[in-house]
């Protein structure tokens, strides 16, 4: 059986993730820093008959990433999809935001992409096939007030996914984003915008790049503005 990792699994875009790929059939590595919310996630994802694996990760910490890894490699195998979905967001103007909180957010949302990537990368590369999904945004296309550090950090991701795309071609695995809008998560919370979609839309989304999509994508970035 083929196996899927997903950061930030715990809750909004991630859980829906799990749960819609544990419905077609894959085991999942679910990562967070929260191991109560992890353990509630992995009890639903096993009643859809496959294995679910929760693991306590922090994706800005580079150790953490590696003992992660390693844990899921040596219990399921290299994954055939990894969604790098962890994120946070910090909302303030750019000359009241402070180093910490701007490092925090694109630590999070952009580090901790590379850093699991790379993590899973050789394993992946060894059985010439996999996919990895990012979940970038909207603001990776635009500028928001008071998301200085999220619009850079998702900029980023886009960046990176293409430029590992082009790494990738000819290797039997591919790398897309996803850009969603406004998502009815906490993220949205005091951006001013209402929620144009449900984390299951966009975990169909995920889900399509994942397994359906043809490998022509490859460094394909697909825009969601809801309905």
């Amino acid at each position: 059986m083929t196996a899927a990792v997903i950061t930030g699994a715990s809750r909004g875009i991630g859980r829906a993730a799990a749960l819609a790929l544990a419905q077609r059939g894959l085991d999942v590595a679910l990562l967070a820093r929260t191991e109560r919310d992890l353990a509630d996630v992995a009890e639903i994802v096993a009643r859809c008959g496959v294995t679910a694996l929760p693991v306590r990760c922090d994706v800005t910490v580079a150790g953490d990433v590696s003992k992660a890894a390693a844990r899921v490699l040596e219990t399921l195998g290299a994954p055939e999809v990894v969604v790098n979905n962890a994120g946070v967001i910090h909302r303030a103007p750019v000359h009241e935001m402070s180093l910490d909180d701007f490092r925090l957010v694109v630590d999070t949302n952009l580090t901790g992409t590379f850093l699991v990537t790379r993590a899973f990368l050789p394993a992946m590369l060894q059985q010439n096939r996999g996919r990895f999904v990012q979940m970038a945004s909207i603001s990776a296309t635009l500028g928001s007030p008071r998301a200085s550090a999220y619009c850079a950090a998702k900029w980023g991701v886009v960046g990176f996914t293409k430029s590992l795309a082009e790494e990738l071609r000819g290797t039997g695995l591919v790398a897309m984003s996803i850009l969603p809008g406004s998502v009815d998560t906490s993220m949205l919370e005091g951006s001013g915008f209402s929620p144009q979609m449900t984390p299951d839309d966009v975990a169909k989304a995920i889900v399509y790049a994942a397994l359906d999509a043809p490998s022509a994508m490859n460094g394909s970035s697909l825009e969601m503005f809801g309905p």
